[in-house]
């Protein structure tokens, strides 16, 4: 896995945080000055906190851990997405289903939905009028768009994985209340203290976003190799 360096981050603009007006107090250890009005995050707490949350999610991948990454802002989507993937990790790009993690086994049963819709020849389809098809196919699509970043994951996630803790609120607090642990890109406008592995930094910049999931994902495929080997 190779490591991040000071440079890339600086140059992503990691250490751009938001306008000193809008800053929590409780970030104030991650904040290394103030300069024309916009609080500047320390990089060097990025890269520490990164590693740790990087320890912590190898630890987990070693027993056969899975994430769920979450990303809804546009700047994230694609980014979360594709990372979640490369690592053959679960995601959440489109809106967060409240009840995704506390009330999963109804989402589980949506899902079962979503397979039995999407089964070829499935006899869901038999006997029915054309109105009655395009409705199931509406059904199909909606719910194909909710879940498909989770389509396959059976049981709760090990750890989730966030960019801009400050937006996926629902996300963090379904994860508090059953106790799984997060790992969140945090932002100077963001309160980091329910978060456990907060990675502080720029989370409206797409590079930066880039780095940090590219790590988080290197660390995962990481661990899975050292196993096929």
């Amino acid at each position: 896995m190779e490591k991040i360096k000071f440079e890339d981050l600086l140059g992503s603009g990691a250490h751009f945080g938001h306008v000193t007006r809008k800053w929590n107090p409780n970030y104030k250890p991650y904040i290394l000055m103030e300069k024309n009005g916009v609080h500047i995050i320390n990089i060097d707490e990025t890269i520490r906190h990164l590693y740790r949350a990087v320890d912590f999610i190898q630890e987990k991948a070693k027993k056969k851990g899975e994430f769920l990454f979450v990303g809804t802002k546009k700047q994230a989507r694609d980014i979360v997405q594709q990372e979640a993937d490369r690592c053959s990790m679960f995601y959440v790009v489109e809106r967060w289903l409240g009840g995704t993690l506390t009330n999963f086994t109804t989402i589980k049963k949506s899902i079962k939905r979503l397979n039995l819709l999407e089964k070829e020849g499935s006899q869901i389809y038999e006997n029915q009028t054309k109105k009655e098809i395009q409705m199931l196919n509406r059904e199909r699509i909606k719910l194909s768009d909710q879940h498909r970043g989770i389509k396959d994951m059976r049981r709760l996630p090990d750890a989730v994985i966030i960019v801009d803790a400050s937006l996926e609120t629902t996300a963090v607090k379904e994860a508090s209340v059953l106790g799984i642990p997060i790992i969140a890109i945090v932002d100077s406008n963001t309160d980091p203290t329910p978060i456990q592995y907060p990675i502080p930094a720029n989370d409206d910049s797409i590079r930066t976003i880039q780095l940090i999931m590219n790590v988080i994902a290197d660390a995962i495929m990481e661990v899975s190799a050292k196993k096929a080997n």
